[in-house]
């Protein structure tokens, strides 16, 4: 990945660590003083499905993604060459402790069609709801993103209770950017990125939900919830 020009995501310091997290998760400060989560590439786990290499590359993605769609529910995320190595920085969000994702997730919130539509099209193995969080001004984010973009079905979350249900007219409207934006330069940045496989993919599952725009039932040949749940 190539970091952005400029200085504004140049990394100063590393402030901390998010102990619960599986794979290398540092808080962090930029030389601009903006607060970001830095993962670097050579801090994740050895998976048996995804190359561990190429998870910081999806958590760009997927914002990049978010933001071409008009889904505004990714923390801006960016690649960074950080003390550790090259990986990916996402601007940090002081969360609203107080905020229960699982009560919105519980009755399939209509708040919650942005995140779901995304998970959607990246084909997200694992939808937490702890990746579900609020700020100080109750707006609803999603983040974690590195088990997206397989090119194989993967889809792992705990949305299911939108099963069946049609998306609303705007999320097409903002899966109609997204074609837009893959037929422009999302899929040669996908391809960059990930390979040609997951680009098309990619594409192909946006132009699905275009033609069919509801949400599935779980799938039945493979466990369909992440684990854990929180």
């Amino acid at each position: 990945m190539t970091a952005p020009a400029g200085d504004a995501w140049d990394i100063a310091e590393i402030i901390g660590r998010f102990r619960n997290a599986s794979n290398a998760t540092l808080l962090a400060v930029t030389d601009a003083g903006r607060m970001v989560v830095y993962k670097p590439e050579q801090g994740q786990r050895p998976l048996h499905d995804f190359d561990c290499r190429t998870l910081p590359a999806r958590e760009v993605l997927t914002s990049e993604l978010a933001r071409a769609a008009g889904l505004a529910c990714v923390p801006e995320t960016v690649a960074v060459n950080g003390p550790f190595g090259p990986g990916s920085a996402q601007v940090f969000v002081e969360v609203d402790e107080e905020f229960d994702a699982a009560v919105l997730i519980n009755d399939a919130d209509p708040s919650l069609w942005p995140i779901v539509t995304l998970d959607l099209v990246i084909n997200n193995a694992d939808r937490k709801a702890g990746h579900v969080i609020a700020d100080g001004a109750g707006r609803i984010w999603c983040i974690d993103h590195g088990l997206t973009l397989h090119a194989e079905p993967k889809l792992r979350t705990v949305m299911w209770g939108f099963s069946g249900q049609a998306l609303p007219v705007m999320m097409v409207e903002c899966l109609r950017n997204l074609e837009r934006a893959l037929g422009n330069r999302l899929h040669a940045r996908t391809e960059e990125l990930l390979g040609g496989e997951e680009a098309d993919a990619l594409a192909a599952r946006v132009e699905a939900l275009i033609h069919e725009p509801a949400h599935p039932f779980p799938p039945t040949d493979r466990h369909p919830l992440p684990w854990p749940l929180w």
